[in-house]
């Protein structure tokens, strides 16, 4: 459990003569729902979800922790988000936070696979609540509601189009040279194919907002085509990378599953998703700012709506223009021993995912927290690097984009349009939230 709550329970306990806490601190203590969202992070990761069903998770888990948490007072997302009607209010008295926690747990847990490392957390956060003045009358209610709210989100959520994505046709290689071409070490079949299907949240369909046509490979022996002159460009930059460059496209790597192979000996490593470096962007800047739990909440939803309808559309272009990726071309027309610094993820290349999410993100981030908002990201402490601190959310999205062609997976232009993308969603959700 967070050390944070556990010591801001632990100073109760004793400032009450070692007696029952007081629930109403316990309540507002938001590091209750920081603790949740990274509990369903470190699931997420140890499920290796991949970067858009991890994002399904998010945005299902925090709607639920919303909109138990928004019928203290807040203003309810039904009947903004696609399908999602209104939402039962508590009939009884409840404790509005611990229906929030409870909602999240609830959605969270049956959205992934390791059950049982959430349930060992929501015992945990339940028993703190047990140990507490709270009138048995009042739990009851407040977890009865929370997963009243669960089963509403659960059915919305079940009607998404996501199990029939399961079972549809995988994406067809095609001989076509200018077409994406699976990539080593592992050379995965192309991801999610039939992502751009799935609901969107906010968006009105997942190709409301087409993308220029990008240059595409014309030519297999003219490499001074057009399209050559990004890929040459991708090689350049990675014969100068500075040590801050390198940084930083290792910083927003955020590769699910990594796959290292020496020799006969294939080793996998499990990070956090894009969509999981960003929620945790959430919990810094909350934490900075002091928000209660219901702002916290608020900020979460809205965050991970942004992203999930980010890769809705990112993937509706994705497989629409099948780009090459740079590693296929360079190492087949210019440099066959020629290798990205990052490893390159398994399905088309633009525009890029992480550049489409991140400016999402950004922009209901900016609105949320402010247009000059400074924060420390330690998101990647945990995975041995060091923390960056960035002036705005816009320097933290222009970075995570760059990142992209430092690290010789994108070329300038699919980083470039991921960004226009990702800001156009973000501007909707301003329109259409705000």
């Amino acid at each position: 459990m967070n050390p944070k709550l556990i010591g801001f329970c632990a100073l109760l306990w004793l400032a009450c003569g070692c007696q029952k806490l007081p629930y109403k601190p316990v309540a507002a203590n938001p590091e209750i729902l920081h603790n949740a969202v990274r509990q369903l992070t470190e699931t997420v990761m140890y499920d290796i979800f991949s970067p858009p069903v991890a994002s399904r998770i998010y945005a299902y888990s925090t709607i639920a922790a919303h909109e138990a948490v928004a019928s203290g007072g807040a203003t309810s997302l039904a009947g903004k988000l696609n399908g999602l009607t209104a939402l039962p209010k508590p009939s009884a008295d409840v404790c509005v936070e611990l229906a929030s926690f409870e909602a999240l747990m609830k959605v969270g847990t049956t959205l992934i696979f390791s059950e049982e490392k959430m349930k060992k957390y929501q015992d945990s956060v339940l028993n703190i609540f047990k140990n507490t003045d709270m009138p048995e009358a009042t739990y009851q209610n407040s977890v009865a509601y929370g997963d009243t709210i669960a089963k509403r989100i659960l059915a919305w959520a079940g009607k998404d189009n996501y199990k029939q994505t399961r079972t549809m046709p995988k994406f067809a290689l095609s001989d076509d040279p200018a077409q994406w071409k699976p990539t080593p070490p592992a050379y995965m079949e192309a991801l999610e194919p039939n992502w751009a299907k799935i609901r969107p949240f906010l968006l009105d369909s997942a190709s409301q907002f087409l993308l220029p046509r990008p240059v595409m490979l014309r030519s297999t022996t003219d490499t001074t085509d057009a399209f050559f002159d990004e890929a040459k460009e991708v090689m350049a930059i990675k014969s100068t990378l500075t040590e801050d460059q390198i940084a930083q496209a290792n910083f927003w790597d955020c590769n699910p599953l990594k796959v290292n192979v020496t020799g006969h000996v294939t080793i996998d490593t499990k990070k956090i998703t894009p969509g999981g470096h960003w929620m945790n962007i959430v919990a810094i800047s909350a934490r900075k700012s002091g928000f209660s739990t219901q702002k916290a909440a608020h900020a979460y939803a809205t965050t991970a709506i942004a992203i999930i309808d980010g890769f809705i559309a990112c993937w509706d272009e994705k497989y629409r223009s099948s780009r090459i990726r740079p590693e296929t071309v360079i190492n087949k027309y210019l440099k066959n021993s020629w290798q990205p610094l990052l490893q390159t993820p398994p399905f088309p290349e633009y525009p890029s995912g992480h550049s489409t999410i991140s400016a999402a993100a950004c922009v209901v981030l900016t609105k949320t927290f402010g247009t000059n908002f400074s924060f420390v990201d330690d998101t990647e402490i945990a995975f041995g690097l060091p923390p960056r601190t960035f002036k705005s959310f816009e320097q933290a999205a222009a970075q995570a984009s760059v990142s992209r062609l430092y690290g010789g997976i994108h070329y300038r232009s699919g980083c470039d349009q991921g960004l226009v993308l990702g800001k156009k969603i973000g501007e909707l959700m301003l329109a259409k939230l705000w």
